[in-house]
């Protein structure tokens, strides 16, 4: 019997443990869940109580996290990132295997060496985006490169999204992934990627306003918008001397222009609380971001402050969301913007119960072979079941699912910080997800 631990049961952690609970007879695992609220993750493991657990657990406490680590052969972080690097540094000390979802920090390279000489394999970005980009990314980079060909551009977007069929708000967005990563999205530095050869920065407040149209076969018309450092895959993906290199996110159409606007206004900021009463509305909470006009109202001070045509669908999705409305309390006090602006988004693009959500990804490759120039689009469309088993909890879990069976089972033997860039982990998760309807569609397209 092997044992497995999940830290963390939050929105993208479902169909994870429900493909671990049924690979489990046949696999002889045993899983617990560990999260905060025992109570959710006692619902999450009632499907298999006789191989898994529910269990209470504060991750910050660093005894009792090293105590449950201990009783297990590998560990699975499905805790927010800033969390991850205390459980690896605990799992290095207790000699554990460790998967995690997200972006490699810097500071976990360094102690590459260790994990290695320790025997053990950590393996990071190995949900979605990361993930299932750089798997489905490399399958047909290796392919291209086989067949002799040269790549000129790669380009790659992702975005988690609400199903056409759910779509009843001018966003068109609603949060089936953890809300406050959507808020602080593109914070953190410049966006960084290289064009025909041109290396470009975005800066945060500038991010939002450079977007390119991205149209996705069977999907519709989305904004992208560059995401985090494009440049520190080109090693990874061995594309070192590629003209053109992008990564980035995708939301509906017209979404970004309006984003933007809570962008500079400040609402967006997270280091300072605001000095608002509960009682507040909500025209209170945006007259605190701009000048001071007695005669304006908050609804014309605010279109004449970001030039904003005031019957434009900028103003009409903001209207929406009830910000120009008089007594209609924030509700919470002392918090950031960014957090005040979370808890009401949270109930305003909040999941019905009937509605489904929806991940959309695509990747352009432009490369030459023999002297003659090709382009491929690969696409990837996923409907998620419900509000549990959504589409996100599905792409991010999954792959996650499949390669803690690759490498409890001695398929992965690779020691030390890895991506899932190789052969003998992307082939046999991409095949696997295939029969759950995960799969990419490949079109060559004129260059």
């Amino acid at each position: 019997m092997r044992s497995i631990l999940i830290l963390g049961a939050g929105r993208s952690a479902s169909s994870l443990i429900r493909y671990l609970i049924q690979h489990a007879p046949e696999q002889s695992w045993r899983i617990t869940v560990a999260d905060k609220d025992p109570s959710h993750a006692a619902m999450l493991v009632a499907e298999g109580p006789a191989v898994a657990t529910g269990f209470a657990l504060d991750a910050t406490d660093g005894a009792a996290r090293a105590a449950l680590i201990a009783k297990h052969d590998m560990v699975i972080s499905m805790l927010p990132a800033f969390m991850h690097l205390d459980v690896l540094k605990d799992c290095l000390a207790l000699k554990k295997h460790v998967i995690t979802p997200s972006y490699v920090p810097d500071a976990l390279w360094s102690m590459d060496a260790e994990f290695k000489g320790a025997g053990l394999t950590v393996l990071n970005e190995m949900g979605l985006d990361p993930g299932i980009d750089h798997m489905s990314a490399m399958r047909i980079l290796d392919r291209i490169r086989a067949e002799g060909g040269r790549m000129e551009a790669f380009e790659s977007y992702c975005g988690g999204l609400v199903a056409p069929e759910s779509d009843d708000n001018p966003w068109g967005y609603k949060f089936s992934w953890n809300p406050r990563n959507v808020i602080l999205a593109g914070q953190g530095g410049a966006a960084k990627y290289i064009r025909d050869g041109e290396t470009k920065y975005i800066p945060y407040h500038k991010l939002f306003r450079q977007t390119v149209r991205v149209a996705v076969e069977g999907f519709g018309d989305f904004d992208g918008y560059a995401n985090r450092d494009s440049l520190k895959y080109r090693s990874h993906y061995g594309l070192d001397g590629i003209p053109t290199l992008l990564r980035g996110t995708l939301r509906k159409a017209g979404f970004c222009e309006a984003w933007d606007a809570f962008v500079q206004l400040g609402c967006t900021e997270d280091g300072f609380p605001m000095e608002l009463d509960s009682k507040a509305d909500w025209s209170a909470y945006i007259d605190a971001f701009l000048p001071y006009c007695q005669e304006c109202g908050t609804r014309g001070n605010l279109a004449n402050y970001l030039d904003l045509d005031p019957d434009g669908e900028v103003m009409r999705k903001l209207d929406w969301l009830g910000l120009f409305e008089r007594h209609h309390p924030i509700g919470v006090s002392g918090r950031s913007p960014a957090a005040t602006l979370q808890h009401l988004l949270e109930q305003k693009w909040k999941l019905g119960p009937a509605d489904k959500d929806m991940v959309v990804m695509w990747h352009r490759f432009r490369y030459a072979v023999e002297g003659q120039h090709q382009t491929i689009h690969a696409s990837l469309g996923v409907i998620g079941e419900d509000t549990i088993h959504t589409a996100m909890a599905r792409t991010v879990g999954l792959p996650i699912a499949m390669a803690t069976k690759l490498l409890l089972n001695g398929s992965i033997t690779d020691r030390g910080v890895l991506l899932p860039l190789k052969p003998v982990i992307y082939e046999p998760i991409l095949d696997e997800l295939e029969g759950y309807g995960i799969r990419f569609v490949e079109e060559e397209v004129e260059a």
